[in-house]
């Protein structure tokens, strides 16, 4: 968005910003298009947008609420992969990067839709790694434990504190943390390593 790209543009680099819905195919081809027209190319992709849902159980969960959640999380990171790859194919080189859960692993009581559509964001990951693994492309995710992020904003108390309980190392992963792993993941020294997923939840992780 337009403010990170001024905190890009402080950091002494070029940069540009357009908000867009993920979920809207239509504005995520316009985002590529315009990407195309400033850059040139296309050489990364991070799919981060994402929402935390209700905190209830399943067989109270809204249908509505179960649509938005898997829209956001899921159908956003598809369209933008599908709208992005080809380009990446054409030049030959491309990296991937989808922001999953560890709750995509495990899945979490009470968030079900969350669970859900970062279980399907490990699942994109994979069909799409194995399909563009010869082109240059490379497609990763990675499964971050709980982060301090406005997405709290989204949850109840009692589930923070269950996240919270499930983390051997007894704290939430900072958003550094996870964006070094991201940069790697997006870098030319990730060379060998596709369709993976990359756990930082702590020691939660059970596979």
């Amino acid at each position: 968005e337009k403010l990170l790209a001024r905190s890009v543009k402080k950091l002494g680099a070029q940069a540009t910003g357009d908000a867009l819905d993920v979920t809207d195919a239509q504005a995520v081809a316009r985002g590529v298009k315009s990407a195309l027209a400033s850059a040139g190319r296309i050489d990364v992709l991070v799919n981060n947008a994402g929402v935390a849902g209700l905190n209830t159980p399943t067989v109270d969960y809204p249908v509505d609420e179960w649509k938005r959640v898997l829209d956001v999380n899921l159908t956003g990171p598809f369209l933008c992969c599908r709208a992005v790859a080809p380009h990446m194919v054409k030049a030959k080189y491309g990296r991937i990067v989808n922001i999953a859960s560890i709750a995509g692993k495990e899945g979490n009581p009470n968030a079900v839709a969350y669970s859900a559509s970062k279980a399907g964001v490990i699942a994109l990951t994979k069909s799409l790694g194995k399909e563009l693994a010869q082109s240059g492309v490379l497609v990763n995710c990675v499964t971050p434990a709980a982060a301090k992020t406005a997405i709290f904003d989204q949850m109840t108390d009692e589930h923070i504190n269950y996240m919270l309980a499930k983390i051997p190392l007894n704290r939430f992963v900072t958003v550094d943390e996870i964006a070094a792993l991201v940069c790697w993941l997006a870098s030319a020294d990730c060379s060998f390593s596709t369709g993976a997923v990359f756990d930082i939840s702590g020691g939660r992780a059970t596979y």
